[in-house]
């Protein structure tokens, strides 16, 4: 699936001989990730297509006089397009070529040289660890220093993830964005500006019933039962007084297995809770609260009168979704359902699966009608 690449500025600069050439500024799920220029993406286009051919999107091309702004803007959208495109191949994304260039920009932009540094890396629990790396370790590698030293085995990784989170007032916190596997961890801290931003260690599935998955390593179980608790305290997850009343009791027995067993009843186990932020239905301004997972969105909205509306949107009948600006975290968890639900159709009935060609749509069966959903939300001032 496409990545959440976009483009929205660009600036005009003079280089060494008194020339003309356009910085353009490129974001990565809402932050900024890098400042590069054409030549520097055409050099990396055309050694991406010695490596993968024809399968590329096409690439802007040059222009030998001066450009009009319109002809400008048009560059700037076709860029940010290749740059959405190139991400869908999978092979692409795993390449040295991609993934050396996409480093060098990183660390280029906010002015990092690699060396050796100390990351600390924040767990469910409060408590953090801390791992040495390189400045220019992409979070793919920064993962798998982590799980070396709390012992979680390479096979289990892909069920977890570093995320960028913001530690807020009274022991709250937001999850502001997932770091992707190609993105530089200590970069990304360095230049997010937000204060007291920290890199943390979560479970990265929608899906909670693949909790079953991870129970025969005690790091995993681990993991994701700190993760559990913290989701009762903050009141992601909702349990009932009865089922509250219960895992408080196997809590202080460390019965780990038991408590995370008795979670799959409890109402929005596993599912993400976004900051709070507008929405213009029923009315415009209301207040709402999103929560994703198991294959759902609820979104509880608070009326003027101060009363509350829950309204839940099953994934099997959504088509397709608006991104904003500030709906990327929301968009991921979307896609994430979404590639978890063609996992486990493709393992229950492998002909019903059309396996993607490169550009081409995915084909999944649905029971019910598709409806098409917008989210075009403002995040909430405090």
């Amino acid at each position: 699936m496409k990545m959440h690449f976009c483009i929205p500025v660009s600036q005009q600069r003079l280089d060494r001989l008194g020339g003309r050439y356009v910085l353009y500024s490129v974001y990565l799920d809402g932050y900024l990730f890098c400042r590069v220029r054409y030549s520097q993406l055409h050099r990396w286009n055309e050694q991406l297509r010695r490596v993968f051919g024809n399968c590329l999107p096409p690439f802007p091309p040059k222009y030998y006089l001066a450009m009009t702004a319109s002809m400008a803007n048009e560059r700037r959208d076709q860029l940010e397009q290749y740059l959405q495109n190139v991400t869908v191949d999978p092979n692409m994304l795993r390449s040295d070529v991609f993934v050396d260039f996409l480093k060098l920009v990183q660390l280029d932009t906010f002015s990092i040289t690699t060396k050796t540094a100390s990351l600390d890396i924040f767990l469910p629990d409060g408590r953090n660890i801390q791992v040495e790396i390189l400045t220019s370790d992409t979070t793919e590698r920064v993962l798998e220093v982590v799980s070396h030293k709390i012992g979680l085995c390479q096979e289990l990784l892909g069920y977890f993830g570093l995320f960028l989170i913001q530690c807020c007032k009274e022991g709250k916190f937001s999850v502001m964005k997932k770091l992707v596997d190609f993105e530089l961890p200590y970069v990304s801290l360095q230049s997010a500006k937000v204060e007291d931003c920290k890199v943390g260690l979560r479970k990265w599935y929608m899906d909670p019933s693949l909790d079953s998955v991870l129970m025969d390593s005690a790091a995993a179980v681990a993991l994701i039962y700190m993760q559990a608790v913290q989701d009762m305290e903050k009141e992601w997850a909702k349990p009932t007084q009865v089922q509250r009343q219960k895992l408080e009791a196997l809590q202080k027995e460390d019965n780990q297995t038991k408590f995370l067993e008795l979670s799959q009843e409890v109402r929005h186990y596993g599912f993400l809770q976004l900051d709070p932020c507008t929405c213009d239905y029923p009315e415009p301004g209301c207040r709402a609260v999103l929560s994703v997972g198991n294959n759902e969105i609820s979104c509880c909205i608070t009326l003027p009168g101060n009363q509350t509306q829950e309204i839940i949107f099953q994934m099997n009948r959504v088509k397709c979704w608006q991104v904003t600006f500030l709906a990327f975290l929301l968009s991921s968890c979307l896609k994430k359902m979404i590639s978890e639900k063609m996992v486990k159709l493709a393992a229950e009935n492998p002909e019903m699966i059309e396996v993607p060609e490169q550009g081409k749509s995915k084909k999944i069966p649905h029971s019910t009608k598709p409806e098409r959903l917008l989210f075009s939300t403002k995040k909430q001032q405090d």
